[in-house]
Order: structure tokens, then sequence, then C-alpha cells
């Protein structure tokens, strides 16, 4: 006679993870492509005023930001308000240096489209706004944008 086979548990068939090494480092250059880094850290309160006519920048690369506002550590800074040049407080003498140093970063050709953006919080005076740039004017930075937020509908 023959044998027969008792119907018990069976076995799962294994799982192949050969290709998985593959999915993850997809997954990892989808992420490293799709991040931007953040250019420098904010040590001001910067809440920009609302504007009407809003247009985006072409060349994101071709900016240089200059922060005014109330610093975030009150105790440590006082409250009037900074001046802050990437990564580092600084006086309206020092925006020459910081243009110098911007414009020496850049290529030779792109050096007449650098745009100065000025991020201001909206109760800063605008004498300080007119020294940064008088600063601006004397360097002949004269490519000035003023970062704002869209108006919305409901505001006017």
């Amino acid at each position: 006679m023959g044998r027969f086979k008792q119907k018990g548990e069976s076995s799962a068939p294994a799982l192949n993870t050969g290709s998985i090494s593959d999915i993850i480092f997809m997954l990892l250059f989808f992420f490293m492509v799709i991040t931007t880094m953040r250019e420098s850290t904010l040590f001001v309160k910067v809440n920009v005023p609302q504007g009407s006519e809003i247009q985006k920048l072409e060349k994101k690369s071709l900016n240089s930001y200059i922060y005014i506002g109330q610093p975030l550590e009150i105790k440590k800074f006082g409250s009037a308000p900074r001046i802050q040049l990437n990564d580092q407080f600084a006086e309206v003498s020092d925006i020459r240096a910081f243009i110098e140093s911007e414009r020496a970063a850049k290529n030779e050709v792109d050096i007449p489209f650098l745009t100065t953006t000025i991020k201001c919080d909206k109760d800063v005076k605008m004498g300080d706004v007119s020294d940064i740039k008088q600063e601006l004017r004397q360097v002949g930075a004269l490519r000035i944008m003023y970062a704002a937020s869209r108006r919305t509908k409901d505001t006017y």
C-alpha cells in the first residue's frame, strides 16, 4: 500500500530579502535629493509683514539674507532689534564685509544678479532698515528685496 501524508502544519515559503537593500538605498537617495538644508539658524524673531504684490525668486542661490528683529534670548541680548548675518549677530558696519564675502563666494558671471533679501520683523522701525539700505548702497548692492507673506483676502 501507499503512504498517505497527514495534513499538518505547512511551512510558509522563505521571504526573499535580496532586494531589501536596493529598496533601502533607493529611499535614502530619494530623501537626500529632495531635502534642503537650512542655511542659517535664526537668533531673532522675524514675523514678516503681509504684502499684496508678491513675486517668487528665480534663483535662491543668488540671495544673501539679512535678518532684523528682536532676539529670541531677551535675557542675554536685550529686547532692542538686532541684525543677524548668517549665524551671528552683527552691526550695520559689518554689512560691507558680509556683502563682499558673499560676492567672493559666487561665480563672477552671477555677481550682477546677486540680490540682498531683508527679512525684518514688522515691528522693527524703518530707521533701522534705512541704515541698512544706506550701507548696502555704499557697497553697491542695489538689488534689494523685502520678504513678506501673502496677504489673505480677508485682511483688505
